[in-house]
């Protein structure tokens, strides 16, 4: 059985680590650099940067933070926000980046998928999908939609046929996020990610809601997750990542390194 990967999450906005509540109320935490340097440092399997107004705002990454990052640490590193043509790609690509991460702009321009796993293979082409529970019906008969723009737009999309057309086209992953889960340590949202998980053949990376060890380890037995994004429960000191691996071994969970 693979390992299941611990992922810390940057999000950065105005070249700055924030975190917020359900998209909302976003608050500075740290120079993306420094940190990503202590997650890799700790025991991190690989590191997530998002330019989280980048999509939004409608202007390109922040590339030099993304060069910045990628000089101090020597793990997979997953970068998004603001990627909406080939040309992006290769350029987050050659600042640094093992993988590009599209979210809007493949929901908008599916093809997107395509060319870049054409190009890059589908290893280097996550997507995102930032996922809200808005209940079933005729349009989403799995009862949740997919949104855009940092949580902005309801697309009126479902999302385990976006996952399963993502594939379709080359994605390599996923990388799900549930928009009612995030930032809230409360647990992931397991009935979503599992939806999810046992749908498609390629990884899934369960995002939103970790707040302790124990919400790892569910995710993976119940959601069954191939690896979990993690932010607050780090970011704030409350756990470290061998802590959360070590415990994780403990239950029976396969991990990478030593701690």
């Amino acid at each position: 059985m693979l390992s299941k990967r611990i992922i810390p999450c940057l999000d950065v906005r105005d070249g700055r680590t924030t975190k917020g509540i359900k998209f909302k109320e976003n608050v500075d935490i740290g120079d993306p650099v420094e940190m990503g340097r202590f997650y890799y440092e700790q025991g991190a399997d690989e590191i997530v940067f998002y330019d989280i107004t980048a999509s939004s705002d409608r202007r390109p990454i922040m590339l030099d933070v993304v060069r910045r990052v990628a000089e101090t640490i020597f793990i997979p590193f997953s970068v998004g926000g603001g990627i909406r043509t080939l040309e992006d790609m290769r350029e987050v690509l050659l600042a640094g980046a093992e993988k590009v991460s599209v979210n809007s702009s493949a929901v908008q321009n599916p093809d997107i998928i395509r060319q870049g796993a054409e190009a890059f293979g589908n290893q280097c082409i996550v997507l995102g999908m930032d996922v809200k529970k808005v209940g079933a019906s005729g349009k989403i008969p799995s009862g949740y939609e997919i949104v855009i723009n940092g949580g902005r737009t309801h697309m009126g999309i479902d999302a385990l046929w976006w996952a399963r057309e993502a594939e379709r086209l080359g994605a390599g992953e996923i990388c799900l996020n549930s928009i009612d889960a995030d930032g809230t340590r409360t647990g992931y949202e397991l009935e979503l990610t599992r939806l999810i998980s046992t749908s498609v053949r390629i990884p899934v990376i369960a995002s939103g809601g970790a707040g302790e060890p124990q919400h790892l380890l569910d995710v993976f037995e119940q959601g069954c997750a191939d690896a979990a994004l993690i932010a607050s429960m780090v970011h704030y000191g409350t756990y470290t990542i061998g802590g959360i691996k070590e415990f994780l071994s403990q239950k029976g969970i396969g991990v990478r390194g030593s701690w």
